[in-house]
């Protein structure tokens, strides 16, 4: 007596089923790599973050390395602000 369904070929299964399984859990657990990975980046990026202090000051730097380089400010005023900036947190 045969069971409804039932195909001595694949075992009983039906291979389409199978195959979908598969294929979700396959993508839950390339889900799951994906939030481990995002969340390391976003901790080292905090990481590196703090180890330069928030990263304004040598990006303030740049910018006041920029603008002297243009010829936007003097030479006295370069000085003021690179001292204010170097004596800020």
């Amino acid at each position: 007596m045969m069971y409804y369904g039932y195909n001595p070929l694949f075992g009983g299964f039906n291979w389409l089923g199978g195959l979908l399984m598969a294929f979700f859990w396959i993508l839950i657990v390339v889900a799951i790599i994906a939030i481990v990975r995002s969340s390391r980046a976003h901790r080292f990026d905090y990481w590196h973050r703090m180890q330069d202090g928030d990263g304004s000051s040598s990006k303030a730097l740049d910018i006041l390395d920029e603008r002297y380089a243009k010829g936007e400010i003097g030479k006295e005023e370069y000085e003021a602000k690179k001292s204010d900036i170097a004596k800020k947190p």
